[in-house]
């Protein structure tokens, strides 16, 4: 026979419950019947009323007590029955809280910064089910108010942004029509190798104030101010680099590989690398050198810095690389510069990003620094000329006359050189003596009369150094010898920087 479980059909609370009640009672009654059978007879009567009133008072208490039990026992039911609800409710909302913290919210932000309206993402994303609807009308209106907050806060970057672009522009186009100024000025006074020296330095210093505001822009989420179409050997991106630095006469260029960099590729490479040899080249002892040399590899190019410097500790590497990490495709929060802004790494991170380049630090031999910049295959071809640079160099045909002293290789050793002889009229020695690479620098001495002009046509005789503007460079990507530069100096401009370094 199956067993029924107290509270249960069909015997229910009151079938449990009876036995429990009418057992005072019960005993009452056999204590009273006891006690009437012991009395005499005289005081029989008033015992069995005593004990009949006494039974039924307990008999009543005993009932009162039953059904007061069978009210709790139902209390008790209901109460189970609504904590568990609650506690199932409770559950979902947790659920859906955690949900829209790992889920709705992130992919809720993802779309607004896509460009989504607050509207937009509350209809795509919202789906909260099993929970009552006044949780789940609490749970838009927040998720509103932190899209709301958040897309004014991103209306407020973005303007920021965009002004800080709008201010590199303008810098941009101040720097440009200066550097023009200053070609139309070295064009005049190109003969005078003093005149000459001083701007090729302040050109160099406008250099300098471009890129900073290439950095700018870039830092607002904007392309770099030169857009380049053909494909540029990498030796000429290294040297382009290397222009764009205050001591670019620390760094020595050694192997480089004989590729080539796609248009698209090329101003970012060169502007990164240029951050990052200010760097090397800042936080290094003034006397040290910098090495920079490219090695093609089976994924791209690496091209490798290193510094003497003090070196990194982990956690000056952990901070270079969350700032390295810190860019994104819409710009870095200017918040997060501080203060005292470095805009090297950043503006290195967000052009790496852009243009999937890899950038990590490790320890040099030197007990520096060792930058390692992996540029991508798809940046990379095949070098524009058959042997590299260096074959341009030597297979490009002379130059046009356009009149002015004669050129170094048109005067006889009986006959010394002036002053300006490796210069044109318009003032851009360096494109017609990177043509006449194939002359050899020690038939440059003999050339001299005097001792001053002797040393005055060997400083003009190498080609220029990375100093200089980059008129040439654009112009006339044309390459040099490895044996013509760095170490070589122009013109006065190495030792006038050298003495202002």
């Amino acid at each position: 026979m199956p067993m029924v479980r107290a509270g249960s059909s069909p015997g229910g609370p009151e079938s449990a419950s009876t036995p429990i009640w009418l057992l005072p009672p019960v005993l009452l009654a056999v204590c009273t019947a006891v006690a009437v059978s012991l009395t005499p007879s005289t005081a029989r009567a008033q015992v069995v009323w005593i004990g009949v009133l006494a039974t039924a008072a307990v008999a009543v208490a005993a009932w009162q007590a039953a059904c007061r039990a069978r009210t709790l026992d139902e209390l008790r039911r209901q109460y189970a029955g609504r904590e568990a609800i609650l506690h199932r409710h409770l559950s979902e909302q947790e659920a859906e809280t955690v949900r829209m913290a790992k889920e709705t919210l992130p992919a809720a932000m993802a779309q607004l910064q896509k460009g989504s309206t607050t509207e937009e993402v509350l209809h795509n994303v919202v789906h909260v089910s099993r929970v009552s609807p006044e949780f789940e009308a609490a749970h838009k209106a927040v998720l509103r108010y932190v899209l709301e907050a958040v897309e004014a806060e991103e209306d407020l970057r973005d303007s920021a942004q965009r002004a800080f672009v709008n201010i590199a522009r303008r810098v941009q186009a101040i720097v440009h029509q200066q550097a023009q100024e200053l070609r139309e000025l070295e064009d005049k006074h190109g003969q005078d190798p003093e005149v000459f020296g001083d701007l090729l330095r302040v050109d160099h210093r406008t250099a300098l104030v471009g890129r900073l505001a290439d950095s700018i822009a870039v830092l607002g989420g904007a392309r770099p101010g030169r857009q380049w179409q053909q494909t540029i050997p990498l030796f000429n991106v290294l040297r382009g680099a290397m222009s764009r630095i205050t001591d670019y006469q620390r760094v020595d260029l050694h192997s480089v590989a004989e590729v080539g960099i796609l248009g698209r590729g090329v101003e970012p490479l060169i502007h990164a690398l240029a951050e990052l040899l200010d760097n090397a080249t800042r936080y290094s002892p003034p006397q040290t050198r910098v090495h920079l040399t490219a090695t093609e590899i089976q994924t791209g190019v690496a091209i490798e810095m290193e510094d003497a410097g003090i070196g990194l500790t982990d956690e000056a590497r952990t901070r270079a690389e969350r700032a390295l990490a810190q860019s994104s495709p819409t710009g870095i929060d200017l918040d997060d510069l501080g203060e005292s802004p470095r805009l090297g790494l950043a503006v290195v991170g967000r052009l790496a990003r852009t243009n999937d380049f890899k950038v990590s630090f490790r320890a040099s031999a030197y007990g520096g620094v060792r930058v390692v910049l992996m540029v991508p295959q798809e940046l990379i071809t095949a070098t524009p000329v058959p042997g590299g640079a260096m074959a341009k160099a030597a297979t490009l045909p002379p130059p046009r006359r356009r009149g002015g002293p004669l050129r170094r290789s048109e005067v006889t050793t009986e006959e010394p050189a002036p002053v300006a002889s490796s210069r044109t009229a318009n003032g851009l020695p360096q494109r017609r003596r990177r043509t006449r690479a194939v002359i050899p620098p020690m038939r440059q001495k003999p050339e001299a009369a005097t001792t001053t002009e002797s040393k005055t046509s060997v400083s003009a005789a190498p080609p220029p150094q990375a100093g200089m503007w980059l008129a040439a460079f654009q112009e006339g990507i044309s390459g040099e010898s490895r044996a013509e530069s760095p170490d070589l100096r122009s013109d006065g401009l190495s030792d006038k920087e050298s003495e202002r370094n």
